[in-house]
């Protein structure tokens, strides 16, 4: 909704720049366009990111996440085999 109104804010500046006939104007219209600019193409990466983004439910919280690097350190550690008898089967 905000990057339409963005855009019509932007739409509405260049049309007062081909209207507008006195400095004021035009200064108004080129004001109100650059702002619509700007606004337009931070709405659209706002939208971008929002449609790519993880809902909060399926973040990991930091207690998870410890006990998952916990396991992860755990299972990376080699195992030492004595010398004397042989390597268990799978």
């Amino acid at each position: 909704m905000v990057r339409w109104l963005m855009f019509g804010l932007l739409a509405l500046g260049v049309a007062i720049v081909f209207v507008g006939n006195t400095p004021g104007l035009l200064a108004i219209g080129f004001v109100a366009g650059f702002v619509g600019l700007i606004g337009f193409v931070f709405a659209l990466a706002a939208e971008r990111v929002s449609a790519t983004a993880r809902p909060e439910s399926m973040m990991v919280s930091p207690e998870e996440l410890a006990l998952l690097k916990k396991r992860q350190s755990a299972a990376s550690t080699p195992r030492t085999v004595d010398a004397g008898r042989a390597p268990p089967e799978p």
